[in-house]
């Protein structure tokens, strides 16, 4: 049965997520390099590695190995960890702790939704790429615009979208699993909603985080 793999995405998920937690905490121990890395030239040059990773992930999944498809998540994963230094840095630990005891709760109770049930979900797919885009533009036009009001709405409205995603992505598992075998299928599937754990807590952090005083 198909549920019988979910412990197999499960265990990557968790593989993934503390990956990139230990990684950030540790960096954030150093917060020259973590600057540094965060910012001018190198940022753009990591954040380009994970777009380019997450698009060959997501392309050549039916042709990769078991291997390969373990090095994309692990590498991606330890990238994203680069990027959460600054959070570490910007954050209260204890903060940081809490948002991540709340997101896993969210996470929890939105994913044993999608694993349960029986609703095609094929059709939010569409709603949800296009709300993706809406936030994507909305972001770049704050970016220019720098209004604190706008930034809050984008902020819930990503919340919201990327709680469907944790519905959406545990049920499509299904597919994957079903499609490229139990393997691929798990890691692949943990790469999705481990996306949308990152983008949650991110969201979550912006709404309840406390900053460092320092």
């Amino acid at each position: 049965m198909i549920q019988e793999k979910y412990p197999k995405v499960f265990t990557w998920l968790f593989i993934g997520l503390i990956i990139t937690f230990l990684t950030g905490y540790s960096l954030s121990l150093y917060p020259y390099a973590t600057l540094r890395l965060n910012s001018g030239g190198t940022y753009i040059i990591l954040a380009i590695i994970e777009i380019a990773i997450a698009i060959f992930f997501s392309t050549r999944l039916h042709k990769m190995s078991k291997l390969t498809a373990i090095i994309c998540y692990l590498i991606y994963s330890f990238l994203t960890g680069i990027t959460f230094g600054v959070i570490f840095l910007a954050f209260k630990l204890s903060s940081i702790m809490s948002i991540f005891l709340i997101t896993s709760i969210v996470f929890l109770a939105f994913a044993v939704i999608g694993m349960t049930t029986k609703k095609d979900l094929s059709k939010m797919s569409m709603w949800l790429l296009m709300s993706l885009l809406a936030i994507l533009v909305a972001g770049i036009v704050n970016i220019f615009v720098k209004s604190s009001m706008l930034d809050l709405i984008i902020t819930i409205i990503s919340t919201i979208v990327f709680i469907a995603y944790i519905i959406y992505d545990m049920k499509n598992a299904e597919y994957i699993i079903r499609e490229v075998g139990e393997d691929k299928g798990a890691i692949y599937g943990a790469f999705q909603l481990y996306l949308d754990f990152i983008n949650l807590f991110i969201n979550l952090l912006k709404l309840l985080g406390k900053a460092n005083d320092n």
